[in-house]
């Protein structure tokens, strides 16, 4: 809109007529009334950018004039035209929302720089005017995108295989997705913005996430772990779960926890590894003939001896007959064992028990044994590492399968000017996790051996072996979510770690899993 029309409005008329050849000289357009009334009808039919009026006229005055036109478009741009010493009208005019007065007589210069006054308040408003519309467009597009984008983060997480639970600074619920209503058993509407996260999670679960919250903010990585979920209905639920803590200005601002079902996966790795488990036994068996066959002939030569005992009343023969019978009948007892292990699934039966204790023990036992070999077994055992839950009799056994391997190791060694040492160790690691160390200076092994030692029935002890010990051992620390590695030097040693989850005795160990 360009301010060029230009309403006069005066009683006397050379007035008007000299303004209105003034502005017309400066390429206005004008339209011109003599009085008050005459003047509104005019701006009514016409519409000016600017009115000029005189304050003073007989009938409708120029403040009524100001105050009709006002009436119908407030933005008119109105200029009073005043005597000498009216102040008080002046004032009330610009009350009523004049944009300027000029004095009479009227110059063309103080007219000028009126009307350019009112040109830019025309201006300004009209430029307003095209930022606040360009500005109502662009947020309503800004809007619609957002809407979008939200309506589509709203549809991937309800539409999410993994289970999305998320908390507000009050840790107050505020998304929950069907994904998590199939885990932990709550309507969506029962839960958004009602439940909290001390409802939803067992308290134990809810400390570990809220501690999250209490960490220092660190670089979103997210790392995927895994726990046996216990819901509050007393389900346990095997998830992989992650944990993402939202801060603005290193403000806590809420947490996302994001958790897959693996109930199903956790059953096909069930059913792989007992496939694999069963085919080893099955290609074992036919390992074992030679084995048994070396079993058989001891007793049958054990059973000959005793009977010369017998026919000649000699008792050191049935003494040496009964002890070899006796040797057999333990080896057919540990071959049985190891079969029955490595064949059947089991679920550990956990307990509080010391790993110190159990390194105790397995030391009693063979002591006697390794003095006769001139083996010495020493031990180097964390006190920090307490009291913690596991199944005392598979890690019992674990280790001494260990320590009985790493004997072997010493016995068979052709350097007989070791002295030899097996060195049982506890301790704890950086990632929660408590070893067991059994390390030993025998003969090691060179990579072959190492590379095929988990194999079923590779034994490196001849005829005096099944090839199942450490595969029962693996399987063993398996069933306790750990690991066990080894490092060798031929020549110089081996050592085997074992490393368990550490659960402390009287806590509960989200990591555990029991599917």
């Amino acid at each position: 809109m360009s301010a060029n029309k230009i309403l006069i409005v005066d009683d006397e008329e050379i007035i008007v007529r000299l303004l209105s050849m003034s502005l017309k000289s400066d390429g206005y357009e004008t339209v011109t009334a003599f009085n008050g009334e005459q003047g509104l009808e005019v701006f009514k039919a016409e519409s000016p950018d600017i009115v000029v009026t005189d304050i003073k006229m007989p009938g409708m005055d120029g403040l009524e004039l100001l105050k009709r036109i006002k009436e119908i478009n407030i933005e008119t741009e109105v200029i009073i035209v005043t005597g000498h010493g009216d102040i008080d009208s002046t004032i009330t005019a610009l009350q009523f929302g004049a944009s300027d007065f000029i004095n009479k007589p009227v110059r063309d210069e103080a007219l000028a720089i009126a009307l350019e006054r009112a040109k830019a308040k025309i201006h300004i408003r009209e430029r307003l005017e095209e930022y606040t519309k360009n500005l109502e467009i662009k947020i309503a597009e800004a809007t619609r995108e957002i809407r979008r984008k939200s309506n589509f983060q709203r549809l991937l997480i309800h539409s999410s295989n993994d289970a999305i639970v998320a908390f507000d600074q009050d840790w107050k619920i505020v998304v929950y997705n069907p994904a998590a209503a199939s885990i932990f058993g709550e309507k969506p509407s029962d839960v958004r913005n009602k439940m909290t996260i001390q409802d939803l999670y067992t308290p134990d679960i809810a400390s570990i996430f809220m501690a999250e919250a209490e960490k220092k903010a660190e670089p979103e990585d997210m790392p995927w772990k895994e726990m046996v979920l216990q819901t509050t209905d007393g389900r346990k639920i095997p998830v992989q779960y992650a944990t993402n803590v939202l801060r603005e200005n290193n403000e806590f601002m809420g947490i996302v926890n994001f958790f897959q079902d693996l109930t199903e996966i956790k059953r096909l790795e069930k059913e792989l590894v007992q496939s694999e488990r069963l085919a080893a036994v099955g290609q074992t068996v036919s390992g074992l003939a030679h084995y048994v066959k070396n079993i058989l002939i001891g007793l049958k030569g054990g059973s000959y001896v005793v009977d010369v005992g017998m026919k000649k009343n000699n008792t050191e023969k049935l003494k040496t007959g009964w002890k070899t019978i006796k040797k057999n009948i333990s080896r057919v007892s540990d071959l049985t064992q190891d079969l029955l292990t490595y064949s059947k699934e089991r679920e550990p039966e956990f307990e509080p028990c010391s790993p110190n204790e159990i390194v105790e023990d397995v030391m009693d036992l063979v002591s006697d044994f390794a003095a006769a070999n001139d083996i010495k077994i020493l031990k180097q055992t964390d006190p920090g590492v307490g009291e913690m839950i596991l199944d005392p009799q598979t890690i019992h056994r674990a280790l001494l399968n260990l320590v009985n391997n790493a004997m072997d190791a010493c016995m068979e060694d052709e350097d007989t000017s070791k002295t030899f040492e097996i060195l049982i160790k506890t301790s704890m690691d950086t990632e929660n996790f408590m070893c067991f160390e059994v390390r030993d200076n025998g003969c090691g092994m060179d990579e072959e051996t190492q590379r095929r030692l988990f194999n079923p029935m590779f034994s490196t002890k001849g005829g005096k072996g099944t090839g199942l010990g450490l595969l029962v051992t693996k399987k063993l620390v398996e069933e306790h979510k750990g690991t066990i590695e080894t490092k060798t030097h031929l020549g110089q040693g081996t050592s085997f770690v074992v490393r368990l989850p550490y659960q402390k005795a009287g806590a509960v160990d989200i990591k555990e899993d029991e599917s």
